[in-house]
């Protein structure tokens, strides 16, 4: 093994690691809205650091590559890839840190159900996480394919932000005084929304990684 696929491998084992982080970093902020557990929400909170460390790293290992190596090809490509990817995780993470703050500065102790059950907020939710969960599975079995079909969640998630607007604006007319809520949960159902978007960015780039093809604006169609 050359000194160049010993660097890249070692890439990818950073990347999967990181990408584990901020899976269960979304995983417990859905844990800490639904059970509102301040607790999970802290946890949360307290681990940001550890994401923002482990983009930093990559950001720095990935720069030091291209100068010392000069990859070409598809070493390049995987390159330019971690570094994207690396990139939309940190901002996933973010969103799970947001949702997170939501729970731990809250003065109430506990959400309506009624309110999560008419946003429909853990299937959204579980989406979300399902579509960070396949796009590592998807470059861990190098499998351009696996990566493209996550797209299909990304319109359920787009279709939920959509009649979200609906929904809460129902639920404040009959409940005017839980309207601090309701527009937080919206507030919410966009950032889950934002975290489709950023899986959707991490398909692309798997994509480009393994194929060479440019998915962004308009390159192939999503349901291709």
């Amino acid at each position: 093994m050359t000194h160049l696929e010993q660097e890249l491998t070692q890439l990818r084992s950073d990347l999967f690691e990181m990408w584990s982080l901020v899976l269960k970093q979304v995983k417990s902020s859905r844990d800490a809205l639904i059970n509102f557990d301040k607790d999970i929400a802290a946890e949360i909170r307290y681990k940001e650091k550890m994401v923002d460390a482990f983009e930093l790293k990559l950001d720095r290992d990935c720069e030091n590559l291209i100068a010392l190596h000069t990859p070409v090809a598809v070493d390049l490509r995987l390159t330019l890839a971690v570094l994207k990817i690396n990139t939309n995780l940190e901002r996933i993470a973010d969103f799970a840190k947001s949702i997170a703050s939501f729970v731990l500065y809250c003065n109430k102790e506990s959400l309506n159900p009624e309110l999560l059950q008419v946003t429909q907020i853990r299937d959204i939710f579980d989406n979300a996480i399902d579509m960070l969960s396949e796009t590592r599975k998807a470059l861990k079995h190098e499998n351009s394919k696996m990566a493209i079909q996550t797209f299909v969640k990304d319109d359920f998630l787009d279709e939920m932000n959509e009649k979200s607007t609906a929904i809460i604006s129902e639920y404040i007319a009959k409940h005017p005084e839980e309207s601090e809520e309701a527009l937080t949960l919206y507030s919410i159902i966009k950032k889950l929304e934002r975290i489709g978007d950023h899986c959707s960015n991490i398909a692309e780039e798997i994509v480009f990684y393994m194929d060479a093809k440019v998915l962004k604006h308009g390159g192939l169609d999503h349901e291709d």
